[in-house]
This record gives structure tokens, C-alpha cells and sequence, in this order.
């Protein structure tokens, strides 16, 4: 399985991923918009707004590849002359508070070394967070990841308790899900096996969130959970802008600024020292953004 292959593959994953959220927001349909890298490669960045579900959202796919530079050494502490990197990701930001955020990306990295890795993830951010829907959602990621090694739910549940989290505000971005990097093939798992792992969880994607979508959109709502719904946005805005390695790596490796900062909300606010009314959802769910939670049991 070489690198065009998996390029090819990640891309019919992008098409069945937006084929499904168009159903799903049953309203709005996604633009394209392609785009050339002027170091080498490209992609398409899908866009859908104002929909029926999702106030924002974007399905990006990426194929690009040059010469490492000193910064992105820093970076990932990687030797090597040029790379290959080619991925699936995916923000939706809904328009009703009670339907959460989601993310989701998929990719793999390869330098001219022949050192090569897949990584990516999942994880759901609520508004409000509901046990019982948080438990669906961990439920179903242990489901893709029991099939193919039963230390993967675990060790990437807690990888992304880690890596989803805001340490300036203490408190995790949401109720995570699974994060993993630098996965190789090993005496367990082929590489072609891990790209099937990566290619199962994007078409999986639609499903659980289908799952969260229906439980929230005919909620009503009110201006209060709107301001509470910016304010968590201002939050995932704060953790991609200062703490995610993916954003950090398209800006430093020349990447398109447009489709790096497709994962920013429509709108967020920032409310000084804000403070959540005691016995409140909102309380309830500052409560539990913290890690090391089993959403399983």
C-alpha cells in the first residue's frame, strides 16, 4: 500500500463523509473549494453553512508534500530531508446548543527516511453534557476499536483525555474519545490494517454522530444557551489556537490558512470571569470536563 493509494482512499472518504452530513443536516450542501500548495500538492476544502443542523462545518481533505524545514524539526522531532502527509478532518459546529461539536480527523505522514506513521482521532464536545449520550458515543468508539486490538479504546481514551485538554483553563475540551499518533506496523497490526482502522473510524463518523444529532436538534432553546453555547466555542477556539499540534503543523509547514482555520466557529464569545449558576447544567457540565472519566461504566 503505498502513499498515492492511501491518498486515493482518504479522499473517497472525504466524498462519502459529506454524501452523509448533507443527509443528515437536510438542508445545506457543501461547496468546494480546491485549492494548490505552491510548495507541493493540494486539497479540498468542503465547507457547509447555515444548514439545518450545522451553523458551520467543514470536511477538508489534504495531500502535500516538500522539504522539512527547521521549524517543523522542532516541532515533531523528526529527521529528513522532504515529507508526504495526506489526511481526512472534519469540525462541525451545530446551531442548536443541545447538539454537540464534533471532531474528527484521519492522516498519515511519511518522510523520504521511509519512516512512515497514521495518527488522528474523534472526540464529541457537548454544550451540555448528558451521561448517558457520552456513553453512547465512547461505546461505539470501543466497538471500531476492539476490533482490531483491544488495547487501542483504552490507551487512545486516555491519549486523548491528555491531548484534548486546556491547561490554562484546567479543564478538558469536551468529553474527548480517542487520539493516537505515530502508529506503525508491528508483529500485530499491518500498515494496511491501521489504514483500514483510520478508513473504518471516518465512515464511522456520520454514524455516531447521526446518534447525538437526534437526541438534541428538536430540543428548544433559548438566548441564555445560545451565550452558553458561544462561550464553550470560545473555548474550542482557545484550545486550536494555542494547544493542537495539527493546527500548529499546517501553519509552520506553509499550509493553506483558510482550510487550517476551517475548525473556528462562525461565532464565540469570551465573557469576563464568568460564572455558572449553581445546580445548573452549565455547572453540571464544567463538573465533568476532567480527565480520567470512564464514560463506560
Amino acid at each position: 500500500m503505498n502513499r498515492e493509494e492511501i491518498a486515493t482512499l482518504f479522499m473517497q472518504l472525504q466524498d462519502r463523509i459529506c454524501n452523509n452530513l448533507e443527509a443528515i443536516d437536510g438542508k445545506s450542501r457543501f461547496i468546494e473549494d480546491k485549492w494548490e500548495r505552491d510548495e507541493g500538492g493540494g486539497g479540498r476544502t468542503r465547507i457547509i453553512q447555515q444548514g439545518g443542523i450545522i451553523e458551520k462545518g467543514g470536511v477538508a481533505f489534504s495531500k502535500v508534500h516538500g522539504t522539512v524545514t527547521e521549524a517543523m524539526q522542532k516541532q515533531l522531532g523528526i529527521e529528513g530531508s522532504s515529507f508526504f502527509a495526506t489526511g481526512v478532518s472534519i469540525v462541525l459546529h451545530p446551531e442548536n446548543p443541545h447538539v454537540p461539536i464534533i471532531h474528527m480527523n484521519v492522516r498519515y505522514f511519511e518522510l523520504n527516511t521511509g519512516v512512515y506513521w497514521f495518527g488522528g482521532g474523534i472526540d464529541l464536545t457537548p454544550h451540555f453534557i448528558i451521561d448517558n449520550q457520552a456513553k453512547q458515543f465512547h461505546e461505539g468508539l470501543a466497538a471500531i476499536c476492539n476490533k482490531y486490538d483491544i488495547s487501542f479504546y483504552p490507551k487512545f481514551k486516555n491519549w486523548a483525555d491528555d491531548y484534548f485538554f486546556i491547561p490554562h483553563r484546567n479543564e478538558t475540551r469536551g468529553i474527548g474519545g480517542i487520539f493516537f499518533d505515530h502508529l506503525k506496523e508491528s508483529s500485530t497490526i499491518s500498515k494496511e490494517q491501521l489504514l483500514q482502522f483510520c478508513i473504518e473510524l471516518g465512515d464511522n463518523f456520520s454514524v455516531l454522530y447521526q446518534q447525538q444529532v437526534a437526541q438534541g436538534k428538536n430540543k428548544p432553546f433559548n438566548e441564555q444557551q445560545v451565550h452558553w453555547r458561544n462561550l464553550r466555542r470560545g473555548r474550542y477556539v482557545e484550545f486550536n489556537l494555542v494547544n493542537d499540534r495539527g493546527t500548529k503543523f499546517g501553519l509552520v509547514s506553509g499550509g493553506r490558512t483558510e482550510s487550517i482555520l476551517m475548525s473556528l466557529p462562525a461565532n464565540a464569545s469570551w465573557e469576563y470571569n464568568y460564572k455558572v449558576e449553581p445546580n445548573s447544567a452549565e455547572e453540571n457540565t464544567l463538573n465533568l470536563l476532567k480527565k480520567g472519566k470512564d464514560w463506560l461504566n
